[in-house]
């Protein structure tokens, strides 16, 4: 009898050995899932007495900066970041993609629109609680394509808009993938959404 109970103490020690063995075997044999870790990037913040604005520090900052798209005569002043070179270095972006903050001082209606030199129409758009007339224009010259979106405060003054200026070289015209001077078509999404985190940070000092 006692022979019969060590028996059956000896099978289950055995079997649980087994089942313990085989539990980590399949456990070791699953992969581990690595969940990719994002690195937001280090920003700086542009201050004046009339705003202030965060951006990432490795963009370029041009505090004399105009755009002139209507003329030597009427130009219109404000502060440029852009972005820094490796961020087009094997693409098709071109380096002086950037976000600018510029003001109208005599713009009687605060609109998007005014900014442009294309006949376009703006639209009341409000994000993150702030109200914004949004237009839009693009472009293309000899190969380059341009696309420009400005969202003016229509409550500002005086008038102050953020304008988004993309420049690009037109994919199909650069080498085939593995031939020399191939490059890949830049992440369009990404760099509107880093300018739209650049835009959501601006604070007017009323």
């Amino acid at each position: 009898m006692i022979k019969y109970v060590i028996g059956i103490v000896v099978v289950i020690v055995i079997v649980a050995g087994g089942y313990y063995v085989w539990r980590e075997t399949v456990r070791l044999a699953i992969p581990t899932q690595t969940v990719p870790t994002v690195t937001e990037p280090a920003m700086s913040t542009y201050a004046t007495s009339t705003f202030s604005i965060k951006y990432p520090s490795a963009y370029t900052v041009n505090d004399s900066y105009a755009y002139d798209q209507f003329g030597s005569q009427k130009l219109i002043h404000g502060v440029k970041f852009t972005i820094p070179e490796e961020m087009a270095t094997g693409t098709n972006l071109a380096v002086d993609t950037g976000i600018s903050l510029e003001s109208l001082p005599r713009a009687r209606n605060c609109t998007g629109d005014i900014y442009l030199t294309a006949n376009v129409r703006a639209e009341k758009i409000t994000e993150n609680g702030t109200d914004f007339s949004f237009a839009t224009s693009s472009g293309a010259a000899a190969g380059n394509l341009y696309e420009e979106f400005v969202y003016a405060l229509s409550t500002s003054s005086p008038c102050t808009a953020v304008r988004y200026f993309i420049h690009s070289g037109n994919i199909g015209n650069y080498p085939q993938a593995g031939e020399p001077g191939a490059v890949r078509e830049f992440d369009r999404e990404a760099l509107i959404a880093e300018f739209d985190k650049i835009r959501l940070s601006l604070i007017l000092n009323r």
